[in-house]
């Protein structure tokens, strides 16, 4: 144990009395120091911490578990959270217990959530020095005085060296990772991806907040200097994080955040940017990182000899990540808090090269967007992803949601017209064809439009309805090429852009069908319509 490191509570309530060692609310230093001594991880040049994860680089989403009971029974949207019985819960949290003896364990206390009135004390117990380092960063470090009389609501126990038994437990493998409501306990196990524990946080503050009318949101928020904050929503790989990271907006946050009676708020207090062919001119405030003491870098190469990163190297993983407080970003939010927002931005990389840069969407059309979730993988990052292909994760975050979809899009849609705020769509996928064929659109082009529509000007530029989605979408930006504007024309086979936007559209009503009975007829409407793309190309 570091000098001076002191131990200050206990697990009793837990259960868990037989530890060989508890280290609560051990610092960034000295958590930093014990990982390089066990081993868990090397320094790179600059500082950061570099560590692998070994098999899981990602989170095992089919092996997440929501405990069925008379509490979640009717609140829980079973048709895509995999529940677990309680009886299977409680063997699993007995063999966990066991499987803590005699063990060195790390204690935080922490919380969720920058808002006072809303915020959610956690309490993180890991075998792992570099996992209580990672959580320290990612979630709120309480004062002294909130410490002393810290009262955790829930606690997740993040223990990757158990095995889970599918027969015994109710799994379908070895690991698990288990959420229990009713007991206020996570229990994760079988994987060192940190992530877990992250997004474990993010899946309970989405059960809890919507019943105090609070919206939870898989987003990043920056507000700038006329106090106009934005929302940006998007799945991973669509740049929320570096589209939020505008060295002339100050940053409140690059994740998760809630929607409360008081404004926006993030639920933590550092970021987890993804760090696969980061790029220090086109990302420099969050490559800057990568330089700096205490980051924890899963999954980066780095050369054994200079200790240089490389950055463009997927051997590892493709989804390398890198964890860092908040603070080391330079403009960002001391407090992490701010207003209503002035503006939604939904963020979608679209590899069939369809979407337009940008599109003004109407309350039913944000709506609907929301609902749908839409961006879509290229090939070569998954195995057997070989052509670009549609992915809806509804809310920008299903795996996270544990209520059902149409709860979070009702309160939204009451926030977004409470508050008169403007909503955009922003695709940063591809243009002048899909991928393999077109280029990725050019992030100049992107900031420049994203600016001009917070700033205000892009409302008074001249608008076309798209034959196809029904947005409208501005016609000339001033600075822009036009033909950026208007997918079909940039690409040389225009009727094979009609095609591919027909193709596009039916697979959005596909997935739409699951909502219908669920949403106002008005949303319904706001559905693309691939009859058009017909008409368009004719």
């Amino acid at each position: 144990m570091p000098d001076g490191m002191v131990n200050t509570r206990d697990l009793s309530d837990l259960g868990v009395t037989n530890a060989a060692r508890l280290n609560v609310n051990w610092t960034e230093a000295a958590l930093y120091q014990e990982a390089v001594r066990r081993g868990e991880g090397e320094v790179a040049k600059g500082g950061p911490l570099v560590v692998k994860t070994g098999q899981h680089t990602g989170r095992s989403a089919r092996d997440k578990f929501t405990v069925r009971d008379a509490a979640t029974e009717d609140t829980v949207w079973w048709d895509f959270n995999a529940a677990m019985s309680p009886e299977h819960f409680q063997a699993l949290w007995a063999d966990m217990r066991a499987h803590m003896a005699d063990r060195e364990l790390f204690v935080q206390e922490l919380f969720g959530g920058a808002d006072e009135t809303h915020r959610l004390p956690v309490r993180v117990v890991t075998e792992l020095a570099w996992h209580s380092l990672f959580i320290r960063h990612l979630l709120r470090r309480p004062d002294a005085a909130e410490l002393a009389d810290f009262a955790p609501e829930f606690t997740i126990v993040n223990l990757p060296s158990f095995r889970a038994d599918p027969e015994r437990h109710g799994t379908r493998s070895e690991t698990v990772i288990a959420v229990n409501f009713s007991e206020r306990l996570v229990l994760i196990g079988g994987t060192s991806y940190a992530g877990e524990t992250k997004k474990s946080v993010f899946t309970i503050l989405n059960y809890l907040l919507p019943e105090k009318r609070v919206m939870p949101m898989h987003c990043s928020v920056n507000v700038g200097k006329a106090d106009d904050p934005a929302v940006f929503f998007g799945l991973s790989g669509t740049g929320k994080t570096t589209l939020s990271a505008d060295p002339e907006r100050k940053l409140i946050g690059d994740d998760e955040h809630g929607w409360s009676e008081n404004g926006l708020f993030n639920f933590e207090g550092g970021c987890y940017a993804k760090m696969i062919r980061l790029s220090a001119e086109a990302e420099p405030q969050i490559h800057a990182t990568t330089k700096m003491w205490g980051t924890v870098l899963e999954n980066v190469v780095m050369d054994p000899v200079t200790r240089e990163l490389d950055l463009d190297d997927a051997s590892l993983a493709e989804n390398s990540r890198g964890a860092y407080p908040l603070h080391y970003i330079p403009n960002a939010c001391d407090k992490n808090v701010c207003g209503h927002p002035k503006n939604i931005v939904m963020l979608t990389c679209d590899a069939f090269g369809v979407m337009p840069p940008i599109a003004k969407l109407t309350p039913a059309q944000a709506m609907y967007h929301f609902l749908s979730g839409y961006t879509a993988k290229v090939a070569g990052t998954e195995k057997g992803v070989t052509e670009p292909s549609a992915t809806f994760s509804t809310c920008f975050g299903a795996p996270f949601m544990p209520r059902h979809p149409a709860e979070y899009g009702a309160l939204l849609r009451d926030l977004i017209a409470e508050h008169s705020v403007d909503c955009w769509l922003v695709n940063t996928g591809w243009t002048g064809g899909a991928y393999g064929v077109g280029e990725r659109m050019p992030i100049a082009a992107t900031r420049k439009l994203l600016n001009a529509a917070l700033d205000g000007s892009l409302a008074g530029a001249a608008f076309r309805t798209d034959p196809v989605f029904g947005f409208a979408v501005p016609v000339s930006v001033e600075g822009l090429d036009d033909s950026i504007l208007d997918p079909r024309s940039t690409w040389s086979d225009q009727a094979a852009f009609d095609a591919q936007a027909e193709k596009l559209a039916d697979m959005f009503i596909a997935n739409f069908e699951k909502f219908e009975d669920h949403v106002a007829p008005y949303v319904r409407a706001a559905a693309p319509n691939p009859e058009q793309a017909k008409l368009a190309a004719e």
